[in-house]
């Protein structure tokens, strides 16, 4: 029996899937039940509460073969990241009440850094809390999802541009899928292995390789454009992101752009995407069109 956080969401559910095409058992914790009915019908043990409450993460824990956890994403969060620190506090709490014989946390590239990570701050203090526990541990940290940057379809099947916070656009950054997130996971929580590890996940891919992608999928030209500095609080609010929030995405987009967040890091195990940008687009207009889901999606 393995737990899963998330399972509602994109990397949990890919992680489920996989698991279950597998035969392994899985169990998960949710708010809402109603929201994991299909999942309960493929046979996992659906349990109902919140990863903000250690005594029902305990719980879930009890018995596992192995665990993982995540933070849910937060996409402006509150000065202090007062969100991610709640949900570490019970996760510390609950692993010490129910120490699984193998951990398997989601983090994120540039997690390694202590200043400088905008949005990714939340993982680095994850990674820092969990750092000393006396189980086997693995921290997958991923490149961008792919996911992100399906909001350009639209935009560039109109225009011909893929507008990005990304510069320059022919520099690659570490991206993946879920799909591949989710396939990682698995296979890190039924392999055999000890000791603490650091997974970099994703291959280097450009603004450029994106637009290319976006032009095969879309059979029309299409042109990767970055958005100038001094435009990208304004290009955030169009977005839907309010004023005054916006300063942690643009803290991480500045990592990014700068080299700072980024693989690279000693003694961590790179472990290539299988999805390319192409075939991810190429299923995500699929599912709009109705026909089937995206790579990763629940």
């Amino acid at each position: 029996m393995f737990f899963l956080a998330g399972i509602t969401g994109h990397v949990g559910g890919a992680a489920a899937r996989r698991l279950l095409d597998e035969g392994h058992p899985v169990r998960a914790l949710v708010r809402d039940p109603r929201r994991a009915a299909a999942w309960a019908r493929r046979g996992v043990d659906v349990r109902e509460g919140d990863l903000g409450d250690a005594a029902a993460v305990a719980g879930a824990l009890e018995g596992v073969d192995g665990a993982f956890l995540m933070l849910p994403p937060v996409l402006a969060p509150a000065a202090g990241f007062p969100e991610a620190r709640a949900l570490i506090v019970s996760f510390r709490e609950a692993l010490r009440k129910a120490p699984p014989p193998r951990l398997v946390v989601l983090s994120s590239v540039g997690s390694e850094r202590e200043k400088g990570l905008g949005n990714i701050t939340s993982t680095h203090l994850l990674e820092e809390a969990v750092d000393d526990v006396p189980f086997p541990t693995a921290f997958v940290r991923a490149g961008s999802f792919l996911e992100n940057y399906t909001f350009g379809l639209d935009a560039a099947a109109a225009t011909g541009w893929f507008d990005t916070f990304l510069t320059p656009a022919g520099r690659p950054v570490p991206m993946v899928a879920t799909a591949d997130i989710g396939a990682e996971v698995a296979r890190l929580l039924t392999e055999d292995w000890n000791g603490r590890r650091i997974i970099e996940l994703g291959s280097p891919v450009s603004p450029d390789d994106l637009a290319r992608a976006m032009s095969d999928v879309l059979g029309r030209p299409v042109r990767a454009r970055s958005i100038p500095r001094e435009r990208w609080t304004d290009a955030l609010a169009a977005q839907g992101m309010p004023p005054g929030v916006t300063g942690p995405f643009e803290e991480m987009s500045d990592g990014f752009n700068s080299g700072w967040i980024d693989f690279g890091v000693p003694g961590a195990e790179p472990v290539a995407g299988r999805v390319t940008p192409a075939a991810f687009f190429e299923q995500a207009m699929r599912a709009r069109d109705g026909h089937r889901p995206p790579a990763g999606a629940s």
